[in-house]
């Protein structure tokens, strides 16, 4: 499938949900764009998670381009669309490689975020690309996520480096970078500990892992990537901020997108967070991490709404 069919696979509830709402507020032929329709839009867009600050923006928009006009479906989903392109707007280059040499990167995120999986998936697309990858199991707090890591290695023939569990997991992140360097690959990867924002001690871990790779690798690590998961709509913005002031992160993953009809939560993130979405997960095979393109996202979230209805009908 190709990058447009992608995000539509992932955003197939968002994409259901919107089709409904948005045709719910052109029950009749035309709308008058007046208070009360612009009231009922906001709710709409309030639904998808988009989040006060951009359905305000989008609905102030619509009232500026449709003010007292009696519009139809595809008037006002253009409007919409072109505001949601800018708001989403954001570099495109997906993943910062160092210029020579070994390219490290780091992730984090919450326990039960999809991070494990979003390596493995990160993991096959370099794989895919010819790049040899080198995984570092830096989460020593548990086992299973260790376990789980290694069983994905051997699926995908990359090496990783584990370390006993309870040990320091900088000094794991030290030994697969430094396993990397040895091996001469391409990309190393470090898994870190799963854990909620709040918990400082654990922040902190965080802050020596990325110091240690930074002594290895110059410019170490490349990218500090935040997996979060996309069913938990606004909280994944909390989370972000704080990891942030972590570790410096410098793109999101965005895991589970097919999972929710929430998918909106982009932009929050991206207008309240300032960091790039670099990837998301739209199904749970290997295969369903897409790099983040703003147009083939809003484009598949109104594909339906578009659609004459039978059609719409059809396609879900």
């Amino acid at each position: 499938m190709g990058l447009f069919d992608r995000f539509r696979q992932g955003l197939k509830k968002t994409a259901q949900l919107l089709n409904t709402d948005v045709r719910d507020l052109f029950k009749r032929e035309g709308r008058l764009v007046d208070d009360a329709f612009l009231d009922e839009l906001f709710e709409v867009l309030i639904k998808m998670d988009l989040g006060v600050q951009a359905a305000q923006q989008i609905v102030e928009e619509v009232r500026q381009t449709h003010r007292a006009r009696v519009v139809q479906l595809t008037d006002v989903t253009a409007t919409i669309k072109e505001k949601l392109k800018q708001l989403l707007a954001q570099p495109g280059e997906p993943i910062q490689l160092a210029p020579e040499g070994l390219t490290v990167i780091m992730v984090c995120g919450v326990n039960g975020s999809g991070k494990t999986t979003s390596i493995a998936k990160l993991a096959k697309l370099f794989r895919s690309q010819g790049k040899q990858v080198v995984l570092g199991a830096a989460d020593t707090f548990r086992a299973a996520a260790v376990e789980q890591l290694a069983i994905w290695a051997e699926r995908l023939g990359v090496d990783i480096v584990t370390g006993e569990q309870g040990s320091d997991p900088a000094s794991v992140a030290h030994r697969a970078v430094a396993a990397a360097l040895e091996k001469g690959a391409d990309v190393c990867i470090v898994d870190t500990a799963g854990r909620l924002q709040t918990q400082q001690n654990l922040m902190q871990q965080l802050t020596k892992i990325h110091r240690v790779i930074g002594k290895q690798v110059e410019g170490a690590p490349h990218e500090v990537l935040l997996v979060l998961d996309a069913t938990t709509g606004q909280h994944g913005i909390s989370q972000a901020k704080h990891f942030t002031d972590a570790v410096h992160c410098t793109g999101i993953v965005l895991a589970k997108l097919d999972g929710t009809a929430k998918g909106g939560v982009v932009v929050p993130i991206r207008q309240q967070v300032g960091l790039p979405v670099k990837f998301v997960g739209v199904g749970e095979t290997a295969d369903d991490l897409v790099p983040f393109d703003p147009d083939s996202f809003v484009d598949a979230l109104f594909e339906d709404v578009e659609a004459e209805p039978s059609a719409a009908g059809q396609s879900r």
